[in-house]
């Protein structure tokens, strides 16, 4: 009796954290299957992240008014780091996402992007000689064979396009990877909300400036209706709520927990682009899933 009256209130505080980390990692797995909306409507991938980030660049600029309250103005370095963590965490990692959207899968897509703890493991050893286990590299096959798998399986609709839609999802995953390795010591000296929405606002605004550099503004009257809602949509659910969904998570039940839940992630893609866009689910798209969710399960707790 004494036992289950004092682990009930800790299940039960742990519970609304365990919802939001669910729920951030749904939302933002709609990312995907929003932008291959868009395109069945004539949009490009320039045009599509403009209006992604057009819609909420407001949103972040609030959120780092609100994280910085009361703390220290930015110094010039600040700044610096600021921008150059936009460029590649947000503005970089978005924009050959969307690009690669238009050539791979959503289900493809999620898979290749779950790949980031590996990367950031490999930049680690890459750059600061930060070694990795026996176990760790174990880890990391098991991932990378699943994105093989489900690659082969995919390229055999796709042909070529696969190849170049993979690549450019990868080098969103590399860009975010660094931004991931790099940013450590800023999250300590301005905190993680007020670092993702300088950064994200950054990012906003280069998306935007490189519509304008690219695409005449008259292009904007010709669009679609769709893909202006599907726009506020991305923009709202599944870009500005889910990081402040991960980030409430974090908060109550802290990283690991929220890094484990959100392995929902890649099946809640795979389902909505099976249920939404009507992607095939072929068994090689499962097996590989398992193993990418094994493999950065095994890399977690190896870690």
């Amino acid at each position: 009796m004494t036992v289950a009256s004092s682990t009930a209130p800790g299940s039960e505080r742990a519970w609304p954290g365990l919802l939001l980390a669910a729920g951030g990692a749904t939302a933002f797995s709609g990312k995907a299957i929003i932008v291959k909306l868009a395109y069945r409507h004539g949009a490009d991938a320039v045009t599509v992240i403009m209006l992604r980030m057009l819609f909420a660049l407001p949103l972040f600029l609030l959120l780092a008014w609100w994280a910085g309250r009361g703390k220290p103005r930015l110094t010039a370095r600040d700044w610096r780091a600021v921008a150059l963590l936009g460029f590649s965490g947000y503005y970089l990692a978005s924009y050959l996402d969307f690009l690669g959207l238009q050539y791979v899968s959503a289900s493809l897509e999620r898979l290749v992007l779950y790949l980031n703890p590996t990367l950031v493991l490999l930049l680690g050893w890459a750059l600061f000689g930060r070694r990795a286990t026996a176990r760790q590299w174990i880890a990391m096959g098991v991932s990378y064979a699943g994105v093989l798998l489900a690659f082969g399986q995919e390229a055999r609709f796709a042909g070529e396009q696969a190849v170049l839609g993979t690549l450019l999802v990868l080098g969103s995953a590399l860009s975010y990877a660094l931004y991931l390795t790099w940013s450590g010591e800023e999250v300590r000296r301005l905190g993680a909300m007020r670092l993702t929405g300088l950064a994200t606002s950054v990012a906003c605004v280069l998306c935007i400036a490189q519509f304008l550099l690219l695409r005449p503004l008259d292009s904007l009257a010709q669009l679609a209706p769709p893909v202006w809602w599907l726009s506020l949509l991305n923009a709202t659910a599944c870009t500005f709520a889910p990081v402040l969904m991960v980030m409430l998570a974090i908060a109550r039940i802290g990283p690991a927990a929220a890094a484990q839940t959100g392995m929902i992630g890649p099946m809640s893609t795979i389902a909505m682009g099976v249920l939404i866009l009507g992607e095939p689910f072929t068994p090689g798209v499962g097996a590989g899933t398992v193993l990418v969710l094994a493999g950065v399960a095994l890399l977690n707790r190896w870690r």
